[in-house]
């Protein structure tokens, strides 16, 4: 049995209109292809996203931090309950086969570095920029500028 391609979508809660309108785009560009979203499974981007891919007949599940299924936004499929805060943030990560970081606060870059860490790949819209005082490190986020190109871009690297 081959298994949907699965996309974390990682962001801020607090997201501007601009940022959740781009979310809404790469969760609908999710569900069009086939994919599974995976996200945080609360408001701003993890909502968008989730509007996004379930209006388009995808699956959307949320790794929820609180004891309580009824805290996900209304557009998640499944949820998935952990009592863990912050701490779900590696099951996101490790769930999923690329990620997508659209905008993002902290703890979007702590999902960022986990993904980097364990070898999965990251593609960045409107998202954290990184430097090092060595010269020969480089970003390892895949940049993009639209929500197709950020869909694309996972793709082409599950």
């Amino acid at each position: 049995m081959k298994l949907a391609p699965r996309i974390a979508v990682i962001g801020e809660r607090d997201a501007s209109r601009t940022i959740e309108s781009e979310a809404e785009d790469v969760g609908r560009e999710i569900a069009l292809r086939g994919g599974v979203l995976i996200c945080g499974g609360l408001g701003g981007v993890m909502e968008a996203a989730a509007r996004g891919c379930k209006a388009a007949g995808g699956m959307t599940i949320g790794i929820i931090p609180s004891t309580h299924a009824e805290d996900a936004n209304p557009h998640i499929v499944e949820p998935i309950v952990t009592g863990m805060g912050e701490g779900r943030n590696i099951i996101i990560v490790r769930s999923a086969q690329a990620v997508i970081a659209i905008g993002g606060s902290y703890g979007t870059l702590s999902e960022i570095a986990l993904a980097l860490r364990l070898n999965i790949p990251v593609i960045g819209l409107h998202t954290w920029t990184f430097s090092r005082e060595r010269p020969a490190e480089r970003d390892s986020v895949i940049r993009v500028a639209t929500a197709r190109e950020a869909v694309d871009s996972a793709w082409s690297v599950i």
